[in-house]
């Protein structure tokens, strides 16, 4: 099987070499065999173009949008462009996502951000008590009801 590194269009290189360069053919969609073994779907980091409706940007503009998949919200796709730039981008918009590599291993085998989501839950967690604390009145308060 031919390195699939060696296929990246150039934009997707320089992003590819500043995330270590892993080795892609271990981590493609698997979309047959025993359902267990298979994984597909977008993943953080992946590599993605993004073609965005015509109709919604000015007609001087390019209607893709090339970059690092960050994150996704309910509205929008979050990406790092192949500019290096932070961009997001209205769900609305959008007419297709096309992957061009996956650059983490399928989610449940992927311990750097399951390491990550549990970290984040408990921050969030100690940042809601705080907020709790604060919207009562504080720690110190002094609440004679």
């Amino acid at each position: 099987m031919p390195d699939i590194s060696s296929t990246l269009p150039n934009w997707a290189i320089k992003i590819h070499r500043a995330h270590g360069s892993p080795e892609l053919n271990d981590i493609q969609d698997v979309f047959h065999g025993p359902l267990s073994s298979r994984s597909a779907g977008l993943r953080k980091d992946d590599i993605i173009e993004i073609i965005i409706d015509s109709r919604a940007i000015s007609t001087d503009s390019e209607n893709i949008a090339r970059g690092m998949l960050i994150g996704t919200t309910r509205n929008a796709v979050e990406i790092m462009d192949d500019a290096g730039i932070f961009r997001s981008i209205a769900r609305d918009v959008i007419v297709e996502v096309r992957l061009i590599a996956h650059m983490r291993v399928p989610y449940l085998e992927d311990r750097e951000m399951m390491t990550f989501e549990k970290e984040d839950m408990r921050r969030r967690s100690s940042m809601q008590e705080k907020a709790e604390q604060m919207a009562d009145g504080g720690m110190d308060s002094h609440l004679w009801g």
